[in-house]
Formats: C-alpha cells, sequence, structure tokens
C-alpha cells in the first residue's frame, strides 16, 4: 500500500474517514478498495484553496485548511476560473462531488490490474483514488490545461502516486498507450469520441456524460462490443460535468437573439416552464428537435436577463437557438395555463411539448431506461432496447 505523506501537520485523517462513511451511508460507496482509497487520499493537497460565489456574485478565495469540514463534504469545489470575452468570470476547473467521483469509478467494474485512462485531471483527485485503488502503473490522465497538470503532477508525487499524466486535447485519448480497460471522463461531450472506442478493449468500458445540448444528457456507460460498435445504457441518476475543451482556456460566450414581444406569436401551456431545468429527460429528447446550440435562462419581471446570484424572483424562462427563434414562459398562470410568447422561424416551445408528450407515453421512464449506440458514422439513442421501435439520432458534432 503507498504510504501517504501530506508534509503538513494538518489533522485530516478523521475527515477523510467521516466522508467515507457518509458516502457508503448514502450508497455511492460499495467497493472497500475504493474506500479505502477515499480514506486514504487527502482531498485538501490537491484543493489547496477554491472559490465560493456571495450574495452579490463575487467570488471570495477560501483556504482548505481552515475549514477542513467543509472540503472533506461531498460537495463540488470550484478551483479555477477564468475572465469570459465580455468582461464576466467563467469557471475552468472544479474539484467533482466525491460521491459522483465514487459512483463513477464503481460504475466500472475495475478488477485488480486494470488499465484506465482519465479525461480530465483537473486537481488530480480523482487519479489519486484511482491510483491508490489499481496502483500507479495503471492510470493514465489527459488534460488540455498544462497548468493543471503541472500543480496536480507534484501534489501526486508528494504522495507517493506517479500515474501518467499528458497535456494534451482528451477527446484524442492516449492511442500511444491504448489498449485500456476503461476511460473514464470527468467532462461533457456533444458525441462520443471514436477514438475512445478504438482505444478500449473489446468489452471495455467508455463512461461519460453526453450532452447533445446544453443541460440535455448524463453520464452514459458504453461497453465496445466489436470493431465498428459500442452500446450501454445511461446511468439512473443525472450527473453534469463541465464542456470539454479542445485548447486551453474557457469555452466561448453563448449567443443573444433579441426578444421583441410585439412581434411574437402568443399562446398558452400547462408545461412547467423551469422543464430545461427541472425535467431533464424531457429536455434532453426536446434537443435533438432544438438544436446542439440552445441557449436558455430567466427573465426578471422588467424583461431583463437574471443573473445566478440576484434574489429578485423571476417572472418567466426562456429558450432561443442561433436561427432567431426564441420563446418565452411566464411563471405566472391563467386557469391553470402559462403563457407563451414565441417568434422566429421555429415554434421552440411546441418541441419541448412534443417531447413531454412522448415521454409521458412511454410511461415517464427514468434515465436508466434510454440506452446509446455508437459507431463511426452515428449515435443512436433507444428506448429500453437497441431494436425497439423508439430511437432517436443525435447529430455528431
Amino acid at each position: 500500500m503507498t504510504t501517504i505523506n501530506t508534509a503538513g501537520d494538518v489533522e485530516w485523517g478523521p475527515h477523510a474517514a467521516r466522508l467515507a462513511e457518509e458516502l457508503v451511508a448514502a450508497g455511492k460507496l460499495t467497493d472497500s478498495r475504493l474506500a479505502a482509497a477515499v480514506r486514504a487520499v487527502p482531498r485538501h493537497v490537491f484543493v489547496p484553496t477554491y472559490h465560493q460565489q456571495t450574495a452579490d456574485g463575487s467570488w471570495v478565495e477560501r483556504v482548505s485548511v481552515d475549514d477542513l469540514a467543509a472540503v472533506y463534504a461531498n460537495t463540488a469545489l470550484i478551483t479555477t476560473l477564468a475572465a469570459t470575452a465580455t468582461g464576466g468570470t467563467t469557471v475552468l476547473s472544479s474539484s467533482t462531488q466525491p460521491g459522483l467521483m465514487t459512483r463513477m469509478i464503481e460504475a466500472l467494474h475495475l478488477a485488480d490490474g486494470a488499465r484506465v485512462l482519465e479525461i480530465g485531471t483537473g486537481t488530480g483527485y480523482n487519479a489519486a483514488l484511482l491510483s491508490h485503488q489499481l496502483g500507479h502503473g495503471q492510470v493514465y490522465s489527459v488534460d488540455v490545461e498544462g497548468e493543471l497538470v503541472e500543480l496536480a503532477s507534484p501534489r501526486l508525487a508528494g504522495l507517493g502516486y506517479h500515474p501518467t499524466l499528458v497535456v494534451g486535447d482528451g477527446a484524442a485519448g492516449l492511442p500511444e498507450n491504448a489498449p485500456f480497460d476503461a476511460i473514464i471522463a470527468t467532462c461533457a461531450v456533444p458525441a462520443i469520441p471514436w477514438a475512445w472506442i478504438e482505444q478500449v478493449r473489446p468489452g471495455g468500458v467508455v463512461l461519460a456524460d453526453l450532452k447533445s445540448a446544453p443541460g440535455a444528457g448524463s453520464l452514459v456507460r458504453l461497453t465496445r462490443r466489436d470493431d465498428d460498435r459500442a452500446e450501454g445504457h445511461f446511468d439512473a441518476t443525472y450527473a453534469a460535468f463541465m464542456d470539454l475543451r479542445h485548447t486551453p482556456g474557457s469555452n466561448p460566450d453563448g449567443f443573444r437573439v433579441e426578444r421583441d414581444h410585439n412581434q411574437a406569436e402568443h399562446s398558452t401551456t400547462r408545461l412547467d416552464p423551469t422543464t430545461p431545468w427541472t425535467s431533464l429527460l424531457v429536455w434532453f429528447l426536446a434537443s435533438f428537435d432544438l438544436g446542439p446550440d440552445i441557449a436558455y435562462g430567466y427573465t426578471l419581471p422588467e424583461g431583463g436577463l437574471i443573473p445566478a446570484y440576484s434574489d429578485t424572483a423571476p417572472a418567466a424562462s426562456w429558450i432561443a437557438t442561433p436561427d432567431g427563434s426564441w420563446a418565452e414562459i411566464t411563471f405566472a398562470t391563467q386557469n391553470g395555463q402559462h403563457g407563451v410568447a414565441e417568434d422566429g422561424p421555429r415554434r421552440l416551445w411546441r418541441l419541448v411539448e412534443i417531447a413531454h408528450s412522448t415521454w409521458v407515453d412511454l410511461g415517464r421512464p427514468g434515465w436508466d431506461s434510454f440506452g446509446l449506440t455508437v459507431t463511426p458514422e452515428a449515435h443512436t439513442l433507444w428506448f429500453d432496447r437497441p431494436e425497439g421501435e423508439h430511437t432517436w439520432h443525435i447529430a455528431s458534432h
């Protein structure tokens, strides 16, 4: 077993043990080998500082050793921020919620001696858990952010872990080190890169957050069946990661569509205006018609956009696409109906309503009732079984 050297006098062990107990009690940690890793790996070494957003929208930096209980809680920690082109601030990197990490690692069903490629090194904490469980010689990790890899490498080495870390575009995988028994992606992708399928052995597993559009999708576990097909089900519980980046730096800012209510077509709906956030499977199904580029959010009572830190209750939700189509749906109701305003070449809310009807007709299924087949040419979503009557084509980006 690797000897842990924290190079400090911080008494973090009881906190790590409590975290492991909490994850076991929550059903997110069942493998004794992984539980030992959670108890043995000091999270604060990989997250010495993190950022919290205040009520006014600004960010403050916290020092981990000042509040170890917070660092060893089952929560995500924001580790890196970046400025946007419009002068705002965006999250560039985070330490994933530990319960999601352990749930994903367990979903790989790793045997002793398995070789694993992680897409998205981040802080290095997940690579440390894998290294403790499997041995660092079996673990490979790639990240496009060279600065993150430079920080993670000595932190891992200081604890006695020496996985292979590479700076590069995670979409390409690591062909020079293939084949792997499993690939785990701690980032969201609009389509599963075929390179990942090629780089796992037959029977190997790829686990990734498929997001066909913003907010639309979740974790899917694919098994390589043969040379031209991988297939599997979505995980039962929703999960979301930041998007995979092909180059260092922040993701580009989104688009804006002006909403002129004087030109809009007005109607009513019984569908919940918060569907993009609260009915995630419906939003996923709707994305196949809405398209991969969707903007959505809330509006203030006076019609302005609502920032995440505002205390003002929103009056409506809105969705828009780059072709100039938009829809705005009021939260207030009259006779159980929400007001809808739409304009542009397509009626976007109608597409969401159709997706909701489809989901209801299918019996209101959960995520694990759906699966995905990936070939070099196509991504096909299916309900219940691959050869069933309900399938959808997911456009490759």
